[in-house]
């Protein structure tokens, strides 16, 4: 295993760190204490996995078991590693659990801050408001827009080529009471831009307002249904606070929660941030053989902002997400199906 002995240690008792969180004196765990990562034995005996993580708690709990025969819910983390394979929710299987680990404790330690935001924000989301989930997440956003480590991996980068449009962004047509979205930035895989973005709301809100509109598709044009946020606008806010209410009063996953259950997502090829936050808000998501997903902004030093935390985490709830954010790692189309983010693979 790659040395990681800096961001974890071992737990003698879970219940005992779990109340110093709660007593408030979890300034000796998480990012700012050099402790980011934790990692619970859930095969040993004890309560750990009936456990409520306490939310504000500033540090990733991962928890590992051999076999996953664990009772009680996995409330008390936030990643669950098992070392089986085809578990069910909320496990992620790692056949070499040492390797799983790994692979989560690198992309903590690369982006502590991120990841402690990341998971208190996940912690945080709640079932019956997903507008109190697109507020969190964008303030949360928004907050690490003037981090450390967003700054470091902007400075970082070459600047990508821009690559003018040839129009309009998106692409509609109505036929009776059936709506066609489809992305139209094929030059640059679809990325999701701000003109992108705002034609986007622009045709959500006539779906709201139009009740003889019963069925809404939504495809990308070219190779990619949607490769994320545009990487030429990344750091190009006038400030974190404006593009906080942009985000909020412009907000795509907002509307598709309103009018979702008339919406069917027709994805393929990368579907990155963006690709995949907001069609997982659809009624029904069908996905081309070739479909590949991703969450990868705790890398640059973000959380998903386009409302992953939120419309992600309602198809394959809060474990899953940390680990897909995490790691940054891409499930292929029928690991996105037997997690419930796909309905279905067309295979024709």
């Amino acid at each position: 295993m790659a040395d990681t002995d800096s961001a974890m240690f071992d737990i003698a008792s879970m219940t005992e760190l779990l109340q110093a969180g709660k007593d408030g004196s979890s300034e000796v765990l998480g990012a700012l204490a050099e402790r980011p990562l934790l990692v619970v034995d859930l095969d040993s005996p004890g309560e750990v996995g009936g456990l409520d993580v306490p939310t504000m708690l500033p540090c990733i709990i991962v928890g590992i078991s051999r076999t996953g025969a664990v009772h009680g819910p996995l409330d008390g983390v936030d990643v669950a590693l098992v070392g089986v394979p085809r578990s069910a929710a909320p496990w992620v299987s790692a056949v070499d659990l040492d390797a799983g680990l790994e692979e989560v404790a690198s992309g903590v330690i690369e982006s502590p801050m991120a990841s402690a935001t990341l998971v208190q924000v996940l912690r945080s989301g709640r079932s019956d408001s997903l507008d109190h989930d697109l507020v969190l997440e964008s303030l949360a956003y928004s907050t690490l827009q003037k981090g450390t480590e967003f700054r470091r991996w902007l400075a970082s980068r070459t600047p990508p080529s821009r690559h003018p449009d040839r129009g309009s962004a998106l692409l509609i047509e109505r036929s009776s009471d059936r709506l066609s979205i489809t992305f139209n930035r094929p030059q640059v895989h679809n990325a999701y831009d701000a003109a992108m973005r705002d034609e986007l709301c622009e045709a959500l809100s006539m779906v709201a307002a139009d009740s003889s509109i019963t069925q809404v598709h939504l495809f990308g044009a070219g190779a990619d249904f949607c490769s994320g946020g545009d990487l030429g606008e990344f750091g190009t806010a006038r400030d974190p606070t404006t593009a906080h209410l942009i985000r909020t009063s412009r907000s795509a996953a907002r509307l598709l929660g309103i009018v979702g259950d008339r919406v069917t997502a027709h994805i393929h090829g990368a579907c990155i941030g963006a690709g995949i936050e907001l069609p997982a808000l659809a009624h029904r998501v069908i996905a081309q053989p070739d479909t590949r997903v991703q969450l990868p902004e705790i890398a640059m030093g973000l959380i998903p902002g386009a409302g992953g935390t939120a419309t992600v985490r309602r198809r394959i709830g809060r474990h899953r997400t940390a680990w897909l954010a995490l790691t940054g790692r891409t499930i292929d189309a029928g690991t996105a199906l037997a997690w419930n983010l796909v309905d279905e693979i067309d295979r024709r």
